[in-house]
């Protein structure tokens, strides 16, 4: 893995607000995890076209926002082929309040749908338990906003964002492919 640091929710957002491009830093995570979790090949820089479409009203992504886009995608990359489990959700900080932190899990769980949906439009070749995922990751995403800042909700916070994390490994693992290299192309398995 890059020796680079990661990317941080704030910094995201910032880039994205100061070039006028409304969306959320944790949706726009959650579908690029997605595209890849569900089978996006990492050469297919078709990602950036449905970012734009999504994000931008159809108009190309400003200079910054696109690299970050960029960046996002080749991270969550990286992190989901590291044998250490570095891959981790982009959400609001702990600094932040619940209900930021819950609506920004809920944006990312939405944006996976999405993202997942866009690639794997055909679910009949996903197991029961990706299915499963799905259908989740639905029902995160229509928590309500109306939570209490209190222990047992920031235990349960973090009880669901590890279970979206792991249920992302799962989906990685049964439906996502590595990036082919030449030593590869001869040694390509099926998922």
């Amino acid at each position: 893995m890059s020796e680079q640091s990661l990317l941080e929710f704030a910094d995201v957002q910032a880039t994205l607000s100061a070039e006028s491009v409304q969306a959320h830093a944790s949706e726009l995570h959650g579908i690029l995890t997605g595209l890849i979790a569900s089978g996006h090949e990492f050469e297919d820089t078709e990602y950036l076209v449905v970012i734009n479409d999504m994000m931008n009203n159809g108009e190309g992504l400003p200079l910054q926002s696109k690299g970050t886009v960029k960046q996002l995608y080749s991270e969550i990359w990286q992190t989901l082929l590291d044998d250490s489990y570095g891959f981790k959700l982009l959400l609001p900080d702990d600094d932040d309040t619940i209900v930021e932190r819950a609506t920004g899990l809920g944006h990312w769980v939405q944006g996976f749908n999405l993202g997942f949906g866009i690639q794997q439009k055909d679910t009949a070749i996903a197991s029961e338990d990706v299915k499963e995922v799905i259908a989740d990751f639905a029902e995160i995403a229509n928590l309500s906003d109306e939570v209490d800042e209190d222990e047992d909700t920031e235990q349960a916070y973090y009880e669901i964002a590890e279970y979206v994390k792991v249920s992302v490994l799962l989906c990685f693992s049964e439906l996502g492919s590595a990036p082919s290299t030449p030593d590869s192309e001869n040694q390509r398995t099926i998922h």
